[in-house]
């Protein structure tokens, strides 16, 4: 017979009492400093969410960021930029470094900043006065020149699509110092000025020679320095097989517009290209981005670049884990869930919502894990039946279509509790913001008791809660048998992998941050 007296300790242990509230203002657990700076490190986009506008996510992230070092800051900003792929939050995050009396600023700085976008997203927050300045100063003003300096004249030439600020901008305000006749003549050119042109470099002499003359070759350069030109639908042809991959992955429709697909062979091999390994790894493609490629194209993109999205898909998934054990998928598929995955920004809101994400995440495990079982929720869980042999789009268009409801993160732990299921690890894809079961303040939450429930069966079970939108709570708090983590990159499986294994601690995640080196 079980001891009840100890088993009652045993409980006590498993069930902390809320500190804290979410935004459906139901009790919650807070999370540490370091726990939540990195929750919006990698999902944060200073965008409206269902929860947060980005005027509130901002706020959030400079509290926090005063409570951690700024050692731990610009590890933060490295691990968002290099694991993360974030644009606007590491540089953000570099902004606020920039400010503070320590070496770890420099030492961020090349890792964040790798591209001309990245370095006119530092000087725009910079110059906003949001981190308390509208001045550059003297490091930051020393970062950006040695940038230039460093750059190619292909980094130099991408950086100058885009404005506010533009790249002549930025150069006019640093006023970086040439290392070579080249390059003044380059800085010259690119802000308008008197230039040298037989010291110009090589890509930006055919740029020029190409906009006095198009019957010559297309110019490897970014397309958009050549849309302003009377272009063919062999010109667009030429643009794309230069591009890089995810160019052509971006502009699939353009290039349906431009008449390229028009031209034999093209669709062949851009479908080809489309589909190959190398390419897709090096391109470090987010799988929802693929969704999102084979959503939006239009009918006049043919289908076999279409299906070529689809087989890119089952590459960029391929190092979702194989996970040993019963596992259970728990994705949210309630209201909250149906908002942008980066945020409401107007003119350019992304198609892809949350609960997209969270069903192509289900599916990309579901089909790695075969044995899985998915149990999606919102007031209740939802039955629904999904084919193992059917394709990551199909089965995570499916748990899309089921959305709507309250949430209760509660829900899926309770069947499982029911049926004294057993259970090894147990994954939640979420915004967390659970309160259809909502409990007083102070007591434990009511997936802690469920949880509780299902650990008297499975006293070596795991539960994973992973968040897709920031937030600085949870439903359950970080300990040996509970992990928090949030993002959709490829780094989460990662750590998901290493905590079912016991290779690492319910910190797996922040200590993967901390033991960045700067």
């Amino acid at each position: 017979m079980v001891n009840k007296a100890i088993f009652k300790s045993y409980l006590g242990k498993l069930l902390p009492g809320t500190d804290a509230a979410n935004h459906e203002g139901a009790p919650a657990y807070r999370l540490t400093a370091r726990e939540a700076l990195a929750q919006y490190a990698v999902t944060g986009t200073f965008n409206g969410t269902f929860y947060a506008d980005g005027v509130d996510q901002f706020d959030a992230v400079k509290a926090l960021a005063l409570e951690v070092e700024p050692e731990f800051l610009a590890k933060v900003a490295i691990y968002a930029a290099e694991k993360g792929y974030m644009k606007d939050m590491p540089v953000m995050l570099l902004a606020m470094l920039a400010g503070l009396q320590s070496d770890a600023f420099a030492h961020a700085f090349p890792r964040v900043v790798k591209s001309g976008k990245m370095l006119r997203g530092f000087v725009q927050v910079m110059r906003s006065g949001v981190t308390g300045r509208k001045s550059l100063g003297t490091r930051p003003k020393k970062a950006v020149q040695a940038w230039l300096e460093r750059a190619s004249t292909e980094q130099i030439l991408r950086a100058m699509v885009g404005n506010d600020p533009s790249l002549a901008d930025v150069i006019r305000m640093v006023h970086p110092k040439p290392s070579s006749e080249e390059r003044k003549s380059l800085y010259a050119w690119a802000i308008g000025k008197p230039y040298d042109h037989a010291a110009l470099p090589k890509p930006v002499k055919s740029l020029e020679a190409f906009r006095r003359d198009q019957r010559g070759s297309v110019p490897d350069v970014p397309f958009q320095l050549l849309t302003s030109l009377p272009l063919t639908r062999e010109h667009w042809v030429e643009i794309a097989r230069q591009g890089g991959w995810q160019m052509v992955r971006q502009n699939l429709n353009t290039f349906a517009r431009n008449g390229a697909f028009e031209v034999s062979g093209f669709a062949e091999a851009l479908a080809a290209r489309l589909s190959d390994p190398a390419e897709i790894h090096r391109a470090k493609v987010f799988p929802y981005q693929l969704m999102m490629a084979w959503r939006t194209v239009d009918s006049q993109v043919p289908n076999l670049v279409r299906d070529a999205l689809q087989d890119a898909m089952d590459i960029a998934i391929s190092n979702v884990p194989a996970i040993e054990g019963n596992i259970v998928l728990c994705p949210d598929v309630s209201g909250s869930m149906s908002s942008s995955v980066t945020g409401y920004r107007k003119g350019s809101t992304s198609a892809v919502r949350c609960i997209d994400v969270a069903g192509l995440m289900t599916a990309a495990f579901l089909q790695r894990n075969p044995k899985a079982r998915v149990l999606p929720f919102e007031n209740e869980v939802m039955h629904i039946e999904l084919n193992r042999r059917d394709s990551v789009m199909t089965n995570a268009g499916k748990l899309a279509a089921i959305g709507g409801g309250g949430t209760n993160c509660s829900a899926p732990l309770r069947t499982l509790a029911d049926e004294k299921a057993k259970v090894d690890l147990v994954v939640f894809i979420s915004d967390n913001e659970s309160w259809v079961d909502a409990r007083r303040g102070g007591q434990p939450t009511a997936m802690m008791a469920e949880w509780a429930r299902i650990k008297r069966f499975n006293p070596a079970a795991k539960l994973v809660c992973l968040d897709i939108q920031p937030h600085a709570t949870s439903q359950a708090p970080t300990r040996d048998d509970v992990l928090n983590i949030g993002g959709f990159s490829d780094a989460v499986y990662g750590v998901i992998a290493a905590f079912a294994a016991n290779r690492k601690g319910a910190r797996a995640w922040v200590e993967s941050i901390e033991a960045i080196e700067l």
